[in-house]
């Protein structure tokens, strides 16, 4: 058999534990790397990686006599903070499906999602179980809602009571899984399209996420996360993170002026950043000893040049800024930059990342590219929808056929557009479902919003397509104004037509909103943007 030349190949340098089990791979590096410390950046709250396997290994004895185990989930519902992590690892430890609530979800939101993995078994902060304990009560499937913290509300379990037990690491051992198939998460697609679907990641999923190369260098690293734990980006990363031995600070939410000075009085190495953040940081005018930062990691959208340009000023110390592309589905990133990569293609998200080459599984983790219509792989600088497979690509979602989601080699099709250069470097175009079809021609979103970015006056913007009688649709962009900024609609018209084909020109108008609606990774959430606009026919 020949490989595919118009396909692009993860390296198979990779190495996995024997026993494909996610729960004791973690553990075992928890204990490794015992005199690591996770830091609340707000309180200054320190935990150390040993106190997390500790408190991991006791909450899961616990939570056994309680019931938990093989065949049940347990979900969690909390800002970041401290017990976050041995609320993860203790649950899993017991054989148990793990799944994440996201704290900003309305009723109707946590009723679907729970719906898809229907725990039996809530872990919650107390801010968690204040906003939503009415959400909770009504799950039938819910047995009990353990709560951390000194109180105790009535009718829930106290978390700390949980773990106050002692049990040593040498007694205890992990509930057996299959690694290969047996699921470990349960986590929720970005819903930029349409409401969440359960991921099912595997324990060899995760493994291969955890063990990829190329992820750092020697050197001592310290983060700094404000990614909610609840999503996938924060969760996967972290875990990545805690892998490797790195000292961690992390806020419970973003607020610019106290992430700057967490900055600088940690001496940060490494940022965790969104784009949106990146452009925030870089025009905030605050004065701050940013030169700790080495490196800039950034996911879920392209960064602009000029924001791009702007970091070399505002960190100066800064080597450059590391992008991938990744989702729910492919457990974190599938393709990235690695840190040997001193300067990364503009508005590139990397190579693909290592696969797994484990005997009797599937093969390396790999990447085609297709013609959306013909679904015939396409070859360098050609766009089309990107395809992944691999040990990193999920188990399916919940519920659903994998035919629908998969062809017939086993690719995931992922709705994303992208193409690869010569050089096997991948560039993200737009989602195939948000392409705005003007006249049989596909407009990218993506492309006038990075137009529309360039504006001074502009924040941030976000485009979709709108019904028209005669073109099918046109472009609306929705934009959030730079504070005492005076900026018309028929300015940016004109704007964006100067630089920009005629089908992309946004006869659909413009609307001005306080803030364009995104999801915790910093994707644009369209069907609120289109839910926004009035629908008529122009």
């Amino acid at each position: 058999m020949l490989k595919n030349p118009l396909y692009q190949y993860g390296s198979p340098d990779l190495q996995l534990p024997v026993n494909l089990n996610f729960s004791e791979f973690i553990l075992n590096k928890l204990v490794e790397f015992k005199e690591k410390t996770i830091v609340n950046g707000l309180t200054n709250e320190t935990i150390t990686y040993g106190e997390i396997a500790q408190q991991s290994i006791n909450l899961a004895v616990s939570l056994s006599k309680l019931g938990v185990g093989k065949g049940q989930t347990v979900a969690i519902c909390s800002e970041n903070r401290s017990e976050f992590w041995s609320a993860v690892i203790g649950s899993i430890s017991t054989g148990a499906v793990f799944t994440t609530i996201n704290m900003m979800y309305t009723k109707h939101e946590i009723t679907h999602v729970a719906d898809i993995s229907k725990p039996k078994y809530i872990i919650c902060s107390p801010l968690a179980y204040k906003m939503h304990e009415k959400a909770f009560r009504s799950l039938n499937y819910v047995q009990k809602i353990i709560v951390f913290g000194d109180d105790k509300p009535p009718n829930t379990v106290s978390f700390n009571e949980l773990v106050a037990r002692s049990v040593r690491f040498q007694e205890f051992q992990v509930a057996d899984v299959d690694g290969t198939k047996d699921t470990l998460f349960v986590l929720y697609s970005s819903g930029t399209t349409g409401l969440p679907k359960g991921v099912m990641l595997t324990h060899l999923n995760v493994l291969i996420s955890s063990c990829s190369k190329g992820i750092e260098t020697p050197s001592p690293v310290k983060y700094l996360i404000v990614t909610p734990w609840f999503h996938t980006m924060g969760l996967m990363g972290t875990l990545l993170y805690l892998s490797c031995g790195r000292d961690i600070v992390y806020l419970p939410k973003f607020e610019m002026e106290l992430y700057l000075k967490c900055i600088e009085k940690y001496k940060i190495t490494r940022l965790q950043v969104v784009p949106p953040m990146l452009v925030a940081l870089v025009k905030y005018p605050g004065q701050h000893d940013l030169s700790s930062v080495e490196m800039i990691y950034s996911g879920a959208a392209p960064v602009r040049k000029d924001t791009l340009e702007a970091v070399g000023k505002k960190f100066p110390n800064a080597k450059s800024v590391l992008q991938g592309y990744g989702m729910t589905e492919t457990t974190l990133a599938a393709t990235r930059d690695n840190d040997e990569c001193s300067q990364p293609k503009l508005g590139g998200v990397g190579k693909v990342v290592s696969g797994a080459v484990v005997k009797a599984l599937s093969d390396s983790f790999h990447f085609k590219v297709v013609d959306p219509k013909t679904r015939k792989p396409l070859g360098p600088d050609q766009p089309g929808e990107i395809c992944v497979k691999g040990g990193i690509v999920m188990k399916g979602y919940v519920g659903k056929d994998r035919r629908e989601d998969f062809d017939e080699e086993g690719f995931f099709r992922t709705g994303d557009i992208g193409y690869y250069d010569q050089d096997g470097y991948f560039f993200i175009v737009d989602r195939l479902k948000e392409l705005i079809k003007y006249k049989g021609y596909q407009v990218p979103p993506a492309e006038i919003e990075a137009v529309l970015l360039q504006h001074p006056g502009v924040r941030d913007a976000g485009v979709v397509g709108v019904p028209h009688a005669g073109a099918g649709e046109v472009p609306r962009a929705f934009v959030a104004v730079q504070p005492g900024a005076s900026v018309t609609a028929e300015e940016l018209q004109k704007f964006v037509a100067e630089r920009l084909s005629n089908p992309k020109h946004l006869r659909g108008g413009v609307s001005f909103v306080p803030e364009i609606p995104k999801n915790p990774s910093g994707k644009i959430l369209r069907r609120q943007l289109k839910a926004m606009s009035n629908q008529s026919k122009l």
